[in-house]
């Protein structure tokens, strides 16, 4: 489980963890880590809040003008296609995951307010879900658990009266 981080967490060590795995995972699997695939992945893992294609455009642009949209999104199909990232469909954006080693279906937290996000990757919800869809004749091809609500560092702000 990837929890929601402290206020004290150092994000730099989740950047240099998730390049070293990937670095790990491409050369495992014969794949390659290119500078770009790099550089967007360390943009995804920069914070645990979801991030946009177009914003991941726009801050490639600033190190480098030839970023185009379609370069952005082969980019990221690359690392879904790898596990190395997620796509939240509900807010349309990208985190990174936890756990790129395996395959696996996440549930996710996302908060209201703050935007954070913490993966679950809980293998009981996961034969939870896939067990009622099987008793209404649903194979399941992909599943993804979005749940909204407030992170603990943002619960004291929802708490407070107006």
């Amino acid at each position: 489980m990837r929890a929601f981080p402290g206020d004290d967490h150092d994000h730099q060590h989740c950047i240099d963890e998730a390049l070293a795995e990937a670095e790990r995972l491409c050369a495992q699997r014969g794949r390659r880590l290119t500078a770009l695939r790099r550089r967007v992945l360390e943009l995804i893992w920069e914070s645990h809040q979801p991030v946009k294609a177009y914003d991941l455009l726009a801050r490639l642009r600033e190190g480098t003008a030839a970023a185009a949209p379609p370069t952005v999104y082969r980019t990221l199909d690359f690392l879904m296609a790898e596990r190395f990232v997620h796509r939240l469909a509900s807010i349309n954006a990208y985190v990174g995951c936890g756990h790129p080693e395996h395959s696996h279906n996440g549930q996710f937290l996302i908060c209201r307010y703050c935007h954070r996000v913490a993966e679950l990757d809980d293998d009981a919800i996961e034969a939870s879900l896939d067990h009622r869809a099987g008793e209404l004749g649903f194979v399941q091809l992909e599943q993804t658990v979005e749940i909204e609500g407030i992170c603990p560092r943002c619960r004291p702000l929802a708490d407070a009266p107006s």
